[in-house]
């Protein structure tokens, strides 16, 4: 019970048992206060006693520190003291309680009492706690009404088995006897059950089948369930600290799962344990309540820490998971995968008495270790398993860092930048206790600085020394890193990146002193000590007026040393002013300047000369003049230079022009000769130029056929005089007349004068290649180009020449860097247009026919400007005129497609340009691939005969330094399908002493039906060519040709092997000799002469390209070789013929010999070396599609035609003589066998000499008749090509004598006979034949030779009797 007194404020607290109901209650009542006021007096006070009251012995005894304790608390106020005593009161019997109980309640209070001097007052009696005997050591304890127990022991409460029903009735718990305390107290929030209740879900499992009105509240079957559940919880569960009530909330199958709710206080798993073990004493049996699947979870009683409270990537975290309750079976979920022990996890697990605890730690935390974790705490026995759950999301973050610069540019020597210095820092956007940071730098110049920390950044403040980065190292970069740490294991780093510069000291220095004459070069050089510039620019400032320099081609740069050159090759006014050289460094910009005068001077091109080339007389002066327009202010001196002479001049003012005149006279005239004269101008500096050179022929001594004020000349003679133009603001345009002496007058032959638009085009496109704005002005210069060609058309079409200065214009302003805007591609394109026209096709013609081939450098000329291009916004537009298109791309890092363009042109014909990929990416950042179209150029180029561009012409340009190799694919749509055998060519502007040509090296075609795709290595312009069909004919004569060579190159080296094998034995004459000399050298000259051509219709029939030089020495040997073969056979055929008529005139073999040799060698080498002297100088000596002689322009293929058609013809005299004289008339009448003897011995002749005399080229005379038939063709094939098996069957092995040797040579028996026969020679000299010389050539010529008999009944077989000699050439 409690007793509180107050005599000095005292309280004390009391629960005892008692041996009568007011003797011992009273006595033990004032004993207890009396002791607590005395002990209040004690200086020596205690705060703990505790009494012992002996009901046996009916004694009061007060022992401090028995083994009985009671806890008083003594607490001092004073004044009053107020104490409060807990006495225990111990009864017998417990029938004494309720009186004891009442008799408390109804004491009057308060009492008074003076004990030892000390007044003492009972203020307040009650009775707190009850404790009933409940088995051997143990007690059943209750609170009486508005006393709860202390909130220290509510876990500790576990209730009596003895439990009532009865919800009135206060729960007893189980107390160790005997009970000690601590007793209940009065009820406050903190109190055991007090506090707000929680919510617990449990689950249960009824062994019994489960129905389906278990699904519905509303069933009379779900009620009952309900009603009887709730109500054995309730009464199970009342006893739990702070219970309020029992829930059913719903039935699951699975037999018959109850879920519940169980609101109450904060209880223990014992407590709740218990409670599940009871409930069978309130529940129906049939239930089939199974005890062992209570099960509860609770969510809301762990206490789950995350430290450190900000995470972020690379910290160390701890999970720490708590319960007030004992379990080692602890799991750990990310999301809801249970995490496993390992490499980032670590786990441990603390427990105590009352507490359980299991820390999570997470090495080196990412990004994806965010999210939520859960820690399950699982605790079970045979009556429950409790499940703490609880969950909680952490974020992970990367530990930013802001730096408050990220690159900074420094100017070494800049006084600015030493006085302050930058402040470098490091920041994160939050403020953390345990942040640390560092410095480090790192860079060829080695700056560094004071670091400092504040709150959440650190900063770095630089220590500027320009010692430190010299000029050399301007533009290096120095990276500044700092590295903050959480001080949980996360760090990070940031560079900030310092460009140290310097200001660079630039020099300038030019090539000459401070002056130049216009059209002079010169150059600008610019120096500075920083080499690692980003830029260098050149303006040039002229008064008020400062432009800059935009000619990429004339400045050239270089980094080591850190030097710009820019170079002027020709100076104009334009380049006059002061030039400012400027070195730019990311801000920085050094610069330097010097002044240059441009004095005037005439250009060559602008110095009229009059006359450009006339004829003059010895000792007759001519007029020399060279004028300039007055548009020059400037006076120069001016002579005039004949054949190295200088004489003065007169100045006189013609019109427009000031023309400086001298009247040269020749003396010395001994002989015919050509003389040059110039005039030079000298200006104020000294600097000079000459005019081009007046050609003066010298004509001595000849009758002059044209004489006037043009000039004077012989009958053919030309004169060529310059273009006066007094409409021209010059005075004159470019280009000349030429005019011919033609009966007795100048008559004009050719007029090469410019049109004043055009010259003055020509005249603007030389001014803007040379001036400092080129770049800036093209645009506007193409568009003038475009219309003021376009209103000359006509001209231009009717003139080679202003066609020529078109072209000549195209090319130089192709070599400027053009935007690649639309319209200036069009206005390029577009003037191309106009000037490869239908129109324009005859005065290409002439134009191709010069020197420098004007179709060849148009080309050039559109594939330097497509080359030059410069992409505006990484584009190249899409562009067409009428029979040009330009399409292309800009290779960028992101160029991952194929270059792939499709082109049309207006007639329908396509192309296409394909570059792989893989080629594209070989190529640097933003070079451009650009393609042209043309549908009219490729006719204008020259082609190989006979063959034409069946297409369309493609250029493909890449501006990207590349390797040699580089593979593109084209696809070209036939324009004539009738034409075949495709080659792939593209224009080698090297080929023909670089006036370019056809080429196929490194092409290959494929056809596909209507289309001929091409496979190249390389880049250029491409197109294809394709000849006529030839037919099967002609395939047939192909055939024949190479085929009949082959044999022949056979049979001829056998016959030269068979006559070096027979020569000493037929050689034992003069004729014999003779003979088969003329055999064996046209053996061995048909056998080069085959061999050469064979190898060289080969190589042409392969599309092989041979180098001119080659086609030159090929051309000549096969010219030659086959002249010996024909001049070899004339000395054959002159043999026979002089064995035939000459029959008594002998020659020595030396002298026959020496003939043969230089008729069969001499006269070749001379026709041959004469054709070739006259025709190579102009270019003419062969084809240009075969390596043979020219026909179209020199002629030079009659050089073998004549020769070989008078040999041919020749021959054939010579074989009709042989005829003649085998059926020369005998004396009677012949029999039928002589007839048939002499018809066979003709044949036999006719067989040997056809091939050795060259007699089948006569059918050449058939071939070269238009339309002549086609057996002519096939029959001078098929017997030239076999004729050197003709010579080896009819010249050698049919040979009597040759045939005797070849068995002589392998045979033992001697032949000494045959020979002797076969040798004989029986000459008759005619009757009257020393009489009568000419008689006899006559009739020998006739065939009139021989014996003559009378009687004519003997046969006559003087015929070749009389003729050996001159058969035996034939045998």
């Amino acid at each position: 019970m409690r007793i509180t007194c107050c005599p000095t404020g005292c309280t004390a607290k009391s629960s005892d048992k008692m041996p009568s109901l007011i003797t011992a209650g009273l006595h033990c009542l004032f004993l207890l206060v009396t002791a607590c006021c005395q002990t209040s007096q004690d200086s020596s006070f205690r705060p703990f006693i505790h009494y012992i009251i002996d009901s046996a012995l009916g004694e009061e005894i007060f022992q401090p520190e028995m083994h009985r304790q009671k806890r008083n608390m003594l607490t001092f106020d004073l004044p009053p003291l107020e104490y409060t005593v807990d006495i225990e009161v111990s009864l017998t019997d417990s029938s004494f309680l309720e009186p004891i109980k009442e008799y408390f309640k109804n004491l009057n209070l308060p009492v008074s009492a003076n004990i030892s001097n000390a007044e003492m007052t009972v203020s307040d009696v009650n009775v707190t706690t009850v404790c009933l005997p409940s088995g051997e050591n143990s007690s059943c304890c209750s609170c009486e009404n508005g006393y709860a127990w202390p909130s220290a022991v509510c876990s500790d409460l576990i209730t009596c088995p003895s439990i009532s029903q009865a919800p009135n009735l206060p729960c007893g718990y189980v107390k160790e006897a005997p009970f000690l305390g601590p007793y209940c107290e009065p009820q406050t929030e903190d109190s055991c059950g007090m506090g707000e209740p929680i919510v617990v879900n449990m689950s249960v499992r009824l062994d019994t089948d489960f129905w389906d009105d278990l699904r519905n509240s509303s069933s009379e079957l779900y009620k009952k369930y309900k009603a009887d559940l709730e109500k054995a919880f309730n009464a199970s569960y009342r006893c739990l600290p702070g219970f309020e009530s029992a829930t059913v909330t719903d039935f699951r199958p699975g037999s018959v799962f109850v879920n519940y709710e169980v609101k109450a206080g904060a209880a223990s798993f014992d407590q709740i344990a218990y409670s599940n073990k009871i409930v069978p004493q309130f529940l129906d049996p049939a239930y089939g309540l199974d005890q062992g699947t209570f099960t509860t979870e609770i969510t809301n009683e762990t206490n789950f820490t995350v430290s450190p409270g900000d995470i972020f990537e690379g910290d160390t975290v701890r999970l720490i998971c708590e319960i007030n309750s004992t379990s080692q079976d602890v799991t750990w979920y990310h999301f809801d995968q249970i995490i496993s022990t390992g490499f980032p996890y670590l786990m441990e697990i603390k427990v105590t008495t009352r507490t359980s605890m299991s820390i999570l730690k997470i090495i080196n935390i990412t990004m994806k270790d965010s999210g939520s974790y859960r820690c399950t705490f699982t605790n079970r026995n045979q009556h429950l398993t409790v499940i703490y759950n609880t969950m909680k999301t952490i974020a992970v973050s990367p530990l930013y860092i802001t730096p408050n610069l990220n690159d900074i540019d420094v100017t070494c020597n800049s006084p600015e930048m030493q006085t302050n210095s930058p402040l470098l820092s490091c920041c994160i956007d939050r403020h953390l206790p345990s942040l640390t940071g560092d410095w480090k730098v790192n860079g060829a110049i080695n700056i560094t600085g004071v670091s400092s920390f504040s709150e959440n950044c650190t900063e770095y403040r630089l220590d500027i020394n320009q010692s430190l980065c010299p000029p050399e190292k301007s533009g290096t970069v120095t990276t500044y890193t700092c590295e903050l740490q959480t001080g949980h294991g996360a760090r990070s780093t940031q560079n900030i990146r310092v460009t140290y510069l310097r200001t660079a000291h630039v020099t300038i220095s030019p090539s000459i002193n401070s002056s130049v004459s216009k059209g002079y070069s010169f150059n600008v050089t610019c120096e500075s000590d920083v080499s690692n510039y980003d830029s260098i620019s050149w303006k040039i400032q002229s008064g008020n007026n400062t432009e800059t320099v935009g000619c990429d081609t004339c400045i050239k740069n270089s980094k080591s040393p850190a030097t710009s050159v820019l170079t002027v090759e020709t100076a104009t006014q334009d380049w006059s002013g002061t030039y400012i050289c400027t070195f730019s460094q990311k801000y920085l910009e050094s610069s330097a300047n010097v002044t240059i005068d441009v004095i005037s001077l005439p250009l060559k091109q602008n110095i009229l000369i009059d006359p450009i080339a006339t004829s003059i007389q010895c000792k007759v002066q001519q007029a020399l003049e060279c004028c300039i327009s007055t548009n020059s202010v400037d006076d120069y001196t001016v002579t005039f230079v004949v054949q190295q002479n200088e004489f003065q001049v007169v100045r006189k003012k013609k019109g427009n022009l000031f023309c400086y005149m001298y009247n040269y006279t020749e003396t010395e005239c001994s002989k015919e000769k050509e003389l040059t004269a110039y005039c030079r101008f000298i200006n104020r500096i000294g600097q000079q130029v000459s005019s081009e050179s007046i050609r003066l022929h010298l004509i001595p001594d000849m009758e002059v056929s044209c004489s006037d004020s043009f000039g004077i000349g012989i009958e053919g003679a030309t004169l060529i005089k310059p273009c006066h133009d007094l409409n021209n603001p010059d005075g004159f345009t470019r280009g000349n007349k030429i005019y011919k002496c033609s009966n007795k007058s100048w008559k004009i032959e050719r007029n090469n004068c410019l049109s004043a638009p055009i010259n003055n085009l020509l005249t603007g496109a030389e001014a803007l290649v040379n001036s400092p704005d080129a770049k800036a002005n093209l645009p506007t210069y193409l568009a003038e180009l475009k219309e003021k060609t376009k209103e000359e058309q006509n001209t231009i079409s009717s003139s080679p020449a202003n066609l020529g200065a078109i072209v000549t214009i195209l090319n130089m302003v192709s070599s400027i860097p053009a935007e690649a805007e639309e319209f200036t591609i069009h206005n390029f394109l577009s003037t191309v247009d106009f000037i490869v026209s239908d129109s324009t096709t005859e005065a290409w013609e002439d134009l191709n026919k010069e020197e420098t081939l004007k179709s060849s450098l148009l080309l050039l000329s559109v594939e330097n400007f497509s080359l030059h291009l410069r992409a505006v916004n990484n584009t190249i537009p899409s562009v067409s005129s009428n029979s040009l298109q330009l399409q292309g791309m800009v290779v960028t890092e992101n160029s991952n497609t194929d270059y792939n363009k499709n082109f049309r042109s207006t007639e329908n014909l396509t192309a296409n340009v394909l570059i792989d990929e893989t080629e594209i990416q070989t190529l640097t950042q933003n070079s451009t691939i650009v393609s042209v179209m043309y549908s009219r150029l490729g006719h204008i180029l020259p082609r190989n005969e006979p063959d034409y561009v069946n297409g369309l012409l493609l250029t493909t340009t890449v501006s990207s330094n590349r390797s040699q190799k580089f593979d593109i694919n084209m696809t070209f749509a036939k324009k004539n399908s009738s034409l075949k055998m495709p080659q792939c060519v593209f224009w080698n502007f090297t080929l023909n002493k670089y006036k370019g040509g056809w080429d196929t090296h490194g092409c290959t075609p494929t056809e596909v039906e209507d289309y001929v795709i091409c496979s190249c290595n390389h880049l250029t312009s491409f197109s294809i060519l394709m000849s006529p069909d030839k037919s099967s004919q002609a395939v047939f004569e192909d055939y024949i040709t190479y085929i009949g060579l082959g044999i022949s190159i056979l049979s001829l080296a056998v016959c030269i092997i068979i006559e070096s094998l027979v020569w000493k034995y037929v050689t034992n004459n003069t004729t014999s000799y003779m003979r088969h000399v003329c055999i064996l050298n046209i053996a061995i000259s048909l056998l080069i002469a085959d061999v050469w051509f064979i190898v060289t219709a080969s190589i042409n029939n392969q599309n092989q390209q041979m180098s001119r030089d080659v086609c030159l020495v090929t051309t000549f040997f096969i010219h030659f070789f086959y002249l010996c073969v024909f001049f070899w056979m004339l000395s054959l055929g002159l043999m026979l013929f002089y064995r035939l008529v000459f029959i008594l005139h002998d020659t020595s073999k030396t002298t026959q010999k020496a003939v043969a040799f230089c008729l069969g060698y001499g006269c070749p080498f001379v026709i041959a070396v004469v054709t070739i002297a006259v025709t190579l100088p102009r270019n003419s000596y062969t084809r240009k599609d075969v390596c043979w002689l020219n026909w179209k322009d020199s002629k030079a293929l009659l050089a073998f035609v004549i020769p070989a058609l008078v040999i041919v013809a020749m021959n054939l005299f010579i074989t009709a003589v042989v005829i003649i004289k085998i059926l020369r008339p005998t004396i009677g009448d012949r029999s039928s066998r002589q007839e048939r003897k002499s018809l066979f011995q003709i044949g036999k002749s006719v067989a040997i000499l056809t091939p050795l005399l060259g007699l089948t080229w006569g059918f050449g005379f058939a071939t070269i008749i238009k339309n002549s038939h086609q057996v002519f063709h096939i029959l001078f094939a098929l017997l030239n090509a076999l004729q050197g098996l003709f010579i080896l069957v009819f010249g050698t092995l049919w040979d009597k004598k040759i045939q005797e040797a070849l068995l002589k040579r392998n045979s033992i028996s001697k032949w000494s006979s045959q020979q002797t026969k076969s040798s004989s020679l029986i000459l008759v000299t005619p009757m009257l034949a020393m009489s009568y010389p000419f008689s006899r050539t006559f009739n020998n010529l006739c065939g009139k030779t021989g014996k003559y008999r009378v009687s004519s009944s003997e046969p006559s077989s003087s015929s070749s009797e009389n003729t050996s000699k001159s058969y035996s050439l034939l045998n």
